[in-house]
């Protein structure tokens, strides 16, 4: 598993993902040609399924055992007034989790998964990325070491989330440090900012850049410097289900943003992990862009707590349904084409 006591060794961790398996694959493919239906006739349906296997590393899926995973942090550049809310507002949104009040937990149970809620030292907030770096090189690998171990080792299926007040503003930052770019191209409205606020912190996400010229030419580096506690543990929670064999699905802008440092630091890193739906926060479309992924679902959805990617759960039940539940010709005494 990985190993996050230091910095060398999660790069190298990151730097040399397993493989998925391409024979369970194949085998998804053998049955899909199969079944009673035209072939490719389920189109993406299909293509879940042999991502699963893949990263499963079964050839027969399974969906049994569905973990959401909710990561809290605060961000001290919510002083900065990026944000409507109050950092307050972390604290008592993972009470409302704990209550069963919130959006995600209807939506994980009606998805047929566990949800545990993890807060990241909310009464101490990270640095303000204007002025330091977001969390010393120790913050950031307890954070990192914090997600990978509340990953359940025998999951089947890991829906990774968070919740953090001026969360945006660090997802903007890393996104704009990781793929280019400045606050214009990457800040969007968050919890709602009017006009002005928009400005205010598209403009701290510049000051943010120019604070940390190191978070352009290394993505860990960007992650310690530009993100947050709950962002780093979604980049541990995400690398460490890689190196256990379960497959990943990311939420919203933040979420997503989280976990592309791994697409970056090795080809295909990123390849366990699909995005459960694309946010309606401005800067998600264009980072999707440049991981060049297609999320399963466009909803117009800005939530955030894992809510888009637990939504996409009763899709792949769907996609996993119609494989292994359908007859193929024989069994069904269905004339195949000549």
């Amino acid at each position: 598993m990985p190993d996050f006591s230091s910095l060398a060794a999660l790069r190298a961790a990151a730097l040399a993902p397993p493989p998925g398996d391409e024979a369970a694959a194949a085998a998804v493919a053998t049955r899909q040609a199969q079944l009673t239906k035209p072939p490719g006739s389920l189109g993406r349906l299909e293509a879940m399924v042999a991502w699963l296997a893949r990263w499963q590393r079964r050839p027969m899926p399974r969906l049994e055992r569905v973990q959401v995973l909710v990561f809290a942090g605060n961000h001290g550049v919510a002083a900065r007034g990026v944000s409507p809310y109050p950092p307050t507002v972390t604290a008592q949104m993972v009470a409302n989790f704990a209550a069963g009040g919130a959006a995600i937990n209807q939506i994980a149970t009606l998805a047929g998964a566990e949800l545990r809620v993890v807060p990241l030292d909310l009464d101490r907030p990270t640095a303000d990325i204007t002025e330091a770096p977001a969390m010393t090189e120790a913050g950031f690998l307890d954070a990192l070491a914090t997600g990978a171990a509340a990953v359940p080792p025998e999951t089947d299926l890991l829906c990774l989330g968070e919740m953090g007040i001026a969360n945006t503003t660090a997802g903007a930052a890393l996104a704009a440090a990781l793929f280019g770019g400045s606050g214009a191209d990457w800040a969007g409205r968050g919890t709602g900012v009017d006009a002005a606020g928009l400005s205010r912190k598209q403009a701290v996400v510049d000051a943010a850049l120019a604070r940390h010229p190191e978070a352009r030419r290394d993505p860990l580096e960007a992650a310690r410097r530009l993100g947050g506690r709950e962002l780093a543990a979604i980049l541990g929670a995400t690398l460490e289900a890689r190196h256990r064999g379960i497959p990943v699905l990311l939420d919203g802008f933040a979420g997503t943003t989280a976990a592309a440092p791994l697409a970056l630091l090795a080809p295909g890193g990123l390849d366990h992990a699909q995005v459960g739906h694309v946010s309606a926060e401005a800067g998600h479309p264009r980072l999707l862009a440049a991981l060049e992924r297609e999320a399963l679902l466009d909803l117009g959805m800005r939530l955030g707590e894992a809510s888009g990617a637990a939504l996409a759960v009763p899709l792949l039940r769907a996609a996993l349904a119609c494989h292994a539940g359908m007859a193929t010709f024989a069994e069904a005494g269905v004339t195949d084409r000549a």
